[in-house]
């Protein structure tokens, strides 16, 4: 059962720096819109750059950060994807997602030309094991910063929502993790989820993710 058909009132937890001294994670309420009609016109390259741009100035993160969650990759890698950021096509089952951040040292200083790799299951908790649809990877830009237009991945068996993600800072070591969604009926019971990699979300069209990624370079 997929929890992003309907209007619905979700808590979000910002977690996408910890700070070791273990503060509790800011919180807000706010509403999560219906699935975007089939056939809505996609944003353009420009507006996406821009929205990613304005919400990805600013950084909660706090040094010395801590690094990002290692976790599996799962069984649906697919080697060699494409390079591209706007994973969303029109028409495509699902809530339409822009997720955007930063990759940052645990200095808190931004990297620039990371690699950050995504992909994920479709709105019907579906993948892609023979092409390359909800898959990509980028380099952040000389800030250090990555911008994902795409769906909420839907349920399947025995697992929440997520999107998994691999994060590789230029000459530096590739951490595999995965995001999830503030909220889900099945975080608590998914034996891989963590807490420390929710993405914070705020409500318009489309939905917009915020994710700092922390790796493991001073």
């Amino acid at each position: 059962m997929r929890i992003w058909g309907a209007l619905l009132l979700a808590t979000v937890a910002l977690v996408a720096c910890v700070d070791p001294g273990g503060g509790s994670p800011s919180s807000t309420t706010f509403t999560v819109g219906t699935t975007p009609t089939p056939g809505a016109t996609a944003t353009t390259a420009a507006s996406v750059t821009a929205t990613a741009s304005a919400s990805t100035v600013a950084s909660t993160c706090k040094a010395p950060a801590t690094p990002m969650v290692a976790m599996t990759e799962g069984p649906y890698y697919t080697a060699n994807p494409p390079q591209q950021g706007v994973l969303y096509k029109s028409g495509m089952t699902g809530t339409r997602l822009l997720l955007s951040g930063l990759v940052l040292s645990r200095s808190c200083v931004p990297i620039a030309n990371a690699r950050v790799d995504f992909w994920q299951a479709d709105g019907n908790g579906t993948y892609d094991n023979t092409g390359y649809t909800l898959r990509g990877y980028q380099l952040t830009d000389a800030q250090g910063r990555y911008q994902l237009d795409t769906v909420v991945p839907g349920l399947y068996p025995g697992r929440t929502e997520h999107i998994h993600v691999k994060v590789t800072p230029s000459g530096g070591t590739t951490i595999t993790s995965q995001l999830y969604f503030p909220s889900s009926t099945r975080n608590e019971s998914d034996g891989i989820f963590s807490q420390a990699m929710l993405v914070t979300l705020t409500p318009g069209t489309p939905l917009a993710g915020r994710f700092d990624f922390i790796v493991n370079i001073p």
